[in-house]
């Protein structure tokens, strides 16, 4: 079932509202110590951020335990908040490689579980989604926080870097999918 939400159309005199299933995303920041998850989708022409968590595993358990953690999380945010796409950041190997084997892992597991809800899936690498939130693609966090902080200003004041990488894949994912929908 898709989510049908308002979705309406102003001009300088009228504004008028089209039944339309509107693109709601869930973005994720993909890592199996912390993943970063947020929901989000166009209101009144502007992103909104509807949900936003760190999925965190208990680093002394097994990796298959600490996967079926972030499995089952997924399961319920999709169940409660139904969104119709997934936005995922591509895999960056920096240097430690068994991290970027667990992190592959991880997105492994999100992909899955997209895919069995019938997601549409769009994945991002890290510069395009520096280029959709500061418009340069060589941004440093500080400014892509700032200038998510700005697009989506209902941002909980504890959110954790993860929480702020999956809210800026959303934007990224709107910015280049959702507007047309």
């Amino acid at each position: 079932i898709r989510s049908w939400l308002r979705c309406y159309y102003t001009s300088k005199k009228h504004k008028w509202y089209i039944l339309q299933p509107c693109m709601r995303v869930l973005a994720i920041d993909p890592g199996f110590d912390r993943c970063g998850v947020a929901v989000l989708e166009y209101v009144d022409g502007k992103e909104a951020l509807l949900y936003s968590t760190c999925i965190m595993t208990d680093k002394t358990t097994a990796l298959p335990h600490r996967l079926a953690t972030i499995g089952a999380a997924l399961e319920t945010i999709i169940t409660e908040h139904r969104p119709t796409t997934l936005g995922i950041e591509t895999l960056f190997f920096n240097k430690n490689i068994t991290t970027g084997i667990g992190v592959a892992q991880a997105r492994g597991v999100v992909l899955y579980i997209a895919e069995q809800h019938g997601l549409t899936i769009y994945e991002h690498g890290p510069q395009e989604v520096k280029v959709a939130v500061t418009g340069y693609g060589n941004s440093d966090k500080t400014a892509v926080y700032a200038m998510i902080q700005r697009l989506v200003p209902n941002i909980p004041k504890k959110a954790l870097d993860d929480e702020y990488d999956a809210i800026a894949v959303g934007i990224t994912t709107l910015a280049q999918h959702g507007r047309n929908r």
